[in-house]
């Protein structure tokens, strides 16, 4: 896409590629060339995380070859003078107006020509050594993609039915475990992978999430690896408003919904779909039996875990069994826009 300018390189969005006139005249190239990286930041509205993030990256990249590019998805570029202050040539900035988090994964694919891709969300923050644990298992793998922990910390203490429903709980395999997809705070892309198989995220996905899990699945599909990797966690900064019941529940209900679509929209023709739906239909009534079963065992015995699991149960197979029946729970209500099923 579009050119890059100064020293924090500017590019703008869809028929908006114009040099920012906040930018120094020197311009710089995408990084390219063997062993190169690009490590993509997404950014909505969040200018405080970005001042925080930003130095944290820089400090990890490798001695060449390497940027942070910063890819803004507010339609006001709000971001743009955050990162234009930062003094290092190695970042860059660029603009993409599009509304929807697949949108902003697109610009980044596109416009980096790096070797390798690595993506981390505005809101995480890397641990020591993170970067260089990342593309350290990818050389020794040869995986088209690596991926690592995320490591919830809150703003404010959670209340004990949060801590004891274990919403913010993740999996922690070991290193070198193979999984079958992936989101994309913490991962590691191997771009001539990507470009040879011609993926993109799917934009349909953009303003109801679960883009990145379509994108992993069908690199696996494809008979690609993506490779676990335990010394590389990023630090997800949880804010307050987080932190309810309400929305720990419809997490995991978009969880479920999100597996549903993506299973359907990689069915192989109307047979195989409606097959597939009726699988999804099943576990999703399995699900909510269970985790019904266990609010109730909670109730009865008054054990506040288990009353929280169960509904973190409940809530992740009505996702299930909605998704199968092409209900479209959406994520990221910035516009009016109608969300349609992929199905």
């Amino acid at each position: 896409m579009g050119g890059t300018t100064g020293t924090a390189a500017t590019t703008g969005g869809a028929g908006d590629d114009v040099p920012d006139t906040d930018a120094q005249p020197t311009a710089r190239a995408a990084v390219a060339g063997e062993g190169s990286v690009t490590v993509a930041v997404l950014t909505y509205r969040r200018p405080e995380d970005l001042t925080a993030v930003l130095p944290q990256l820089l400090d990890q990249l490798p001695d060449a070859l390497a940027e942070v590019l910063v890819v803004d998805n507010d339609p006001d570029a709000s971001g743009r003078p955050t990162v234009l202050a930062v003094p290092d040539a190695r970042v860059r900035y660029v603009h993409e107006p599009v509304p929807g988090i697949a949108a902003a994964r697109n610009r980044a694919l596109a416009e980096s020509s790096a070797d390798v891709l690595v993506f981390i969300d505005d809101d995480e923050r890397p641990s020591p050594g993170w970067l260089d644990a990342l593309l350290r298992v990818h050389a020794a793998e040869g995986s088209a993609a690596v991926v690592g922990p995320v490591v919830s910390e809150f703003e404010v203490e959670p209340e004990p039915w949060i801590r004891d429903g274990g919403f913010f709980e993740r999996r922690r395999p070991p290193t070198g475990a193979v999984v079958e997809a992936a989101a994309t705070n913490n991962l590691l892309l191997d771009m001539r992978v990507v470009r040879r198989l011609g993926l993109t995220f799917d934009e349909r996905f953009g303003l109801t999430g679960g883009s990145d899990t379509l994108f992993t699945r069908r690199l696996t599909r494809a008979g690609e690896r993506i490779v676990w990797c335990a010394e590389a966690p990023v630090v997800d900064v949880v804010p307050r408003q987080r932190l309810t019941r309400r929305w720990v529940l419809q997490k995991a209900l978009r969880s479920g919904n999100s597996w549903s679509r993506t299973s359907l929209e990689l069915a192989d023709g109307p047979v195989e779909r409606s097959g597939e739906r009726v699988r999804l239909a099943l576990r999703g009534a399995v699900r909510v039996g269970g985790g019904a079963a266990r609010l109730v065992l909670g109730a009865v015995t008054r054990d506040r875990a288990h009353r929280a699991r169960g509904a973190r149960t409940l809530a992740r197979g009505l996702g299930l069994a909605s998704g199968a029946f092409g209900y479209v729970y959406v994520e990221y209500r910035r516009t009016a826009a109608r969300a349609t099923t992929s199905s």
